[in-house]
């Protein structure tokens, strides 16, 4: 059993380590919160790019483009598949990793010659550990994700879709639904479905003729890859949010073990303190009557030499 100087040593540990979960919970909610502003701020002008495409397919409904699936229903794209696998640098963040890392397996058996292209040194010694072979590395760091990055990424992604005939890419990231639940989504960002961006006629119907020149496809080849460098940095600004929301649920359930932990060793403390004075003053107690007994029997001695 562990003595008392042991248990305070442990209680001592226990609230070192209680002040620096508190201290990343703290740092990953203002994390999370500056991601958010950051990718408000840019959100309007992809949702114009957005709307701008959609004008395009408004106006030319059979458009041809190298970004799009082809107008003809029979057309199959089942060839080479790129994914780009968005993870966090670092772990103290519940299953956040894993759920991705489990995702990019399970396309990797469907499509055993996926390449890989990683964001997040999680991920990529993960992959290197496994002896999994991973195309391209984009080796800054996945915290605080900037849109110059995303644009790298893309340039990366859009050449290699233009110039190796991949026939679709796809992007694993983590994406948080409402704020408070994170789900970890498998995206085909190469070639849109003009589903996408179609909308009825009954919907934003616009009178105005629009010339496109030279043409709609080359305006087309303009608009996507601004778009697509909006969706890898929305993907990445929401896979870090998700990765500081994990962090936080897990620093606060360190923080609620922590506090069960020091009220278990606090009892466990105090009893044995109380123990211990019990037996302090049991003993003094017991000295007393000890000493007691020896002056009485010492009186009575003395009366019976007299």
């Amino acid at each position: 059993m562990a003595s008392a100087k042991e248990i305070k040593n442990r209680i001592k540990s226990i609230k070192d380590t209680q002040k620096i979960t508190n201290a990343m919970y703290l740092i990953a909610s203002t994390k999370m919160r500056k991601a958010k502003e950051e990718l408000d701020k840019t959100r309007p002008y992809f949702a114009y790019l957005q709307s701008e495409i959609k004008r395009v397919f408004r106006t030319f409904e059979d458009v041809e483009n190298k970004y799009m699936y082809p107008v003809k229903k029979d057309v199959v794209l089942d060839g080479k598949f790129v994914c780009l696998v968005i993870t966090a640098d670092k772990g103290l963040a519940g299953a956040y990793n894993l759920n991705v890392i489990k995702e990019a397996e399970k396309m990797l058996e469907e499509h055993p010659d996926t390449e890989l292209f990683v964001v997040g040194e999680y991920g990529r010694q993960y992959f290197m550990q496994h002896h999994i072979p991973i195309k391209q590395n984009f080796l800054y760091t996945a915290q605080n994700p900037t849109l110059r990055q995303a644009r790298e990424i893309t340039s990366v992604l859009l050449e290699i879709f233009d110039t190796q005939k991949v026939d679709k890419v796809f992007l694993i990231y983590t994406d948080l639904k409402n704020g408070l639940n994170a789900e970890v989504k498998t995206t085909r960002m190469l070639p849109f479905h003009r589903q996408h961006f179609y909308t009825d006629r009954g919907d934003d119907v616009d009178e105005i003729h629009y010339d496109f020149y030279p043409s709609p496809s080359a305006v087309l080849d303009t608009l996507i890859p601004s778009y697509v460098t909006g969706f890898v940095y929305s993907a990445l600004v929401d896979g870090f949010c998700c990765e500081q929301n994990a962090r936080m649920v897990a620093m606060d359930s360190a923080n609620q073990n922590a506090d069960s932990i020091l009220g278990e060793l606090s009892i466990q403390y105090n009893r044995m303190r109380q123990a211990a004075i019990t037996q302090e003053i049991t003993e003094v107690s017991a000295g007393a009557k000890a000493q007691k007994r020896k002056r009485l029997k010492k009186r009575q001695r003395e009366v019976k030499v007299v």
